[in-house]
């Protein structure tokens, strides 16, 4: 599986832009023809994602671009140019993709296109909407292609006409309220993207895809943009997008285990490979019970950590 802790967004038709992305320390970039290019700047986008992969030293990372909606009037002309013209490409960004059809569209057009490419090109997709939501099991599985679920939280929001403006955070009037039995209300802040979060995480585990959890709009703000990637880290998504270059080192810490985290999972892991020694399938560690279901969680953990460097 790649490794795409941090998915960073850069505009296809800003060139000094993509530059910037190029050098950064993100493990992915997409390329954006869709809802950070106007109208009139979409063919200049197209143009200058094809030449900056085909220029630009892009190193090891993952190196999208995000096409415009499945069905729109451009994104043959997009699939069949990337395609055909930009061998570096690794994947396409899908999105607002809502049924199977819509990645049916998409793998026809990259066969028709892409029958000269030594590799194929792989698919993220994009659950933004209602509809999205309601069938991305049947998406994630539909395609050998697909590569990752992606979190588009922004227009999610305005699909189920939630409250707010701000990318990625709950509205703070979204509160579970409880009268105490003094006759005190309190209330409790609640997370709106819990649901889809998982739902999305769900769909993407169950085939074994990524995860990658939509950006945080308030990219000036340090704590927030870590908190919210720590959200989803834990959660246990793969990767978050980010929209600044100054978001990716928060975002990117967010994903990897600390010291202690490492250092627990391997005496999980030691403490239980004793008990098997003795014919036993658990052991006490720290007063708490570990089985073969703690090996797997300290696993994965391992298994974060020695991306680290990748």
């Amino acid at each position: 599986m790649r490794v795409t802790r941090t998915f960073l967004a850069v505009p296809a038709n800003h060139r000094r832009m993509v530059e910037s992305a190029a050098r950064s320390a993100a493990d992915a970039v997409f390329l954006d023809l869709e809802d950070a290019v106007p109208q009139d700047q979409k063919e200049a986008a197209l143009t200058g994602a094809i030449e900056a992969i085909n220029e630009l030293d892009w190193g090891k990372k993952t190196v999208s671009v995000r096409v415009n909606v499945p069905g729109c009037g451009t994104i043959e002309t997009e699939i069949a140019r990337l395609s055909t013209f930009a061998p570096r490409l690794d994947t396409l960004l899908v999105p607002k993709v809502e049924r199977t059809a819509d990645i049916d569209s998409v793998v026809d057009m990259l066969g028709k296109y892409g029958q000269h490419r030594s590799r194929p090109v792989g698919l993220e997709v994009m659950i933004e909407t209602a509809l999205g939501l309601v069938n991305c099991e049947q998406i994630a599985g539909h395609s050998p292609l697909i590569d990752s679920l992606h979190f588009g939280v922004g227009d999610f929001s305005a699909s189920i006409g939630a409250k707010g403006i701000d990318i990625g955070l709950s509205h703070p009037a979204y509160q579970l309220t409880s009268r105490s039995q003094q006759g005190d209300c309190t209330s409790s802040a609640l997370d709106m993207w819990a649901y889809p979060m998982m739902r999305i995480l769900v769909a993407a585990r169950a085939h074994r895809l990524r995860a990658i959890d939509g950006p945080c709009g308030a990219f000036r703000d340090a704590a927030l943009t870590s908190a919210l990637a720590i959200k989803a880290a834990t959660l246990g998504y793969d990767g978050k997008q980010v929209i600044h270059p100054c978001q990716i080192d928060a975002t990117h810490g967010a994903f990897v285990p600390s010291d202690d985290e490492l250092q627990n999972a391997r005496r999980v892991i030691a403490a239980l490979t004793e008990a098997e020694k003795e014919g036993r399938g658990a052991v006490q560690v720290d007063g708490k019970l570990v089985d073969y279901a703690n090996i797997r969680m300290a696993e994965r953990l391992l298994a974060m950590g020695r991306t680290t460097d990748v």
